[in-house]
């Protein structure tokens, strides 16, 4: 079997804006945008706006937590994957569901009830830290990176 072509995977509430799939598909080079979230691989109202911010050329798939899981594996060679989730937890059912992420980017999670920042983009609630100290366990590299060209954060330095 061939291996995974998962380019990055990123955490990032705001989804798909054309600069974020620009900037970071540019970065990175996939061909093919997963966005892994139960709502909106229901909701396919949401797809079109997020179809329209994907460079010419790069499919989008809008698939639950767990289609993702099912039908990862069977991704062929030629497809160069760019995987964005919503939050830590979708990031860490994919890593427990056999998902071979190894590295996950933070660009974006909002401030919210129950929610304290920890960098200016980035807010995270007890749940949010429980789930980056398991993937950390799991042996995922985590950081925290707004744009390709920023210099990262270790999440380590700030959780």
């Amino acid at each position: 079997m061939a291996q995974l072509k998962i380019l990055l995977t990123r955490i990032d509430d705001r989804f798909i804006y054309g600069q974020d799939v620009e900037l970071w598909n540019g970065t990175v080079g996939s061909n093919l945008v997963l966005i892994v979230n139960d709502e909106i691989a229901a909701d396919s109202r949401q797809w079109a706006p997020m179809r329209v911010a994907a460079p010419e050329g790069v499919w989008m798939r809008f698939f639950s937590v767990q289609r993702a899981i099912d039908i990862i594996h069977t991704a062929t060679p030629r497809q160069w994957i760019l995987i964005m989730v919503a939050s830590p937890a979708d990031a860490l059912a994919l890593v427990k569901g056999g998902v071979p992420i190894t590295k996950i980017s933070i660009g974006h999670m909002q401030v919210g009830e129950g929610k304290h920042p920890i960098t200016p983009a980035v807010a995270v609630d007890d749940a949010d830290v429980a789930a980056l100290k398991e993937l950390q366990k799991l042996g995922v590299e985590l950081e925290i990176r707004y744009l390709p060209s920023s210099n990262p954060d270790s999440i380590q330095l700030v959780i």
